[in-house]
């Protein structure tokens, strides 16, 4: 059985002529067709196993959303290529491992966490989003990891918000990932929820401090809502800049 391991690269090379040659890779099945879809919003340098990614939960056309994203933050230089992909799925239930972890230079699942979501962005599910200082609402798209502090909520992460009108203040609204203890199975099952953020992407104490030295210093978060205004605006989402082609490449 064949294993559908996406490979992000560039499809044109440069022959030692000067003559570009194109990369062409022909799917032989349907789970390869679909991995084609995802490599062609993938960017160059990303490796993402597929499968192992679909099988660990995550909605398939929000990861291809979130490659769309990081190609385009790629292409347009608002990004380096990150070594890892952090995607939050808040049309997810707080109860269910709505975070993954990827690598993108091994291709592997990391990381399938439960998040929390903001106070006032709902209760067991978040309906609302906000990019507004004081509104402890989350924030939704692509966010840029920064550097780490130890502040009120322990050891956290700043992020940098790529997105005006979505995320663009989440520096100045101290929107950080950080360690919770209202972020546990336990909680969840009393209450029917997850204890809520003042809009942060809060973690599990015991994992916290391991997802975030993962993620630091240039990986991307990608925070998804079936928000329209958002899905039709977001400049990555919508991309002015033309990504570079991908191939894929299927292992056993």
């Amino acid at each position: 059985m064949q294993k559908g391991f996406v490979t992000a690269a560039l499809a044109m090379l440069v022959s030692s002529a000067g003559a570009p040659v194109v990369a062409k890779t022909a799917p032989a099945s349907v789970a390869d067709a679909k991995a084609a879809r995802a490599a062609a919003a993938a960017p160059a340098g990303v490796t993402l196993d597929r499968a192992l990614a679909l099988k660990s939960g995550v909605n398939a056309d929000v990861l291809d959303l979130a490659l769309t994203a990081v190609s385009c933050g790629v292409a347009s230089g608002d990004l380096e290529a990150p070594p890892t992909l952090t995607l939050i799925d808040y049309s997810l239930p707080s109860t269910t491992p709505r975070l993954w972890v990827f690598d993108l230079h091994t291709g592997k699942v990391l990381f399938n966490e439960l998040v929390a979501h903001g106070r006032n962005s709902g209760d067991n599910i978040a309906t609302r989003f906000s990019d507004t200082a004081e509104s402890r609402e989350s924030s939704i798209g692509l966010f840029r990891t920064a550097d780490t502090y130890v502040g009120h909520n322990g050891y956290s992460l700043r992020l940098d918000g790529l997105e005006p009108g979505f995320n663009g203040n989440a520096r100045e609204r101290a929107i950080v990932m950080h360690g919770a203890p209202y972020v546990d199975a336990g909680v969840a099952k009393a209450n029917g929820r997850l204890g809520r953020s003042w809009g942060c992407p809060a973690l599990r104490e015991a994992v916290a401090r391991q997802v975030i030295d993962t993620v630091r210093g240039g990986g991307v978060i990608f925070s998804y809502y079936p928000d329209a205004a958002w899905l039709k605006t977001s400049r990555f989402l919508n991309c002015p800049v033309r990504p570079a082609p991908a191939t894929v490449v299927a292992r056993n």
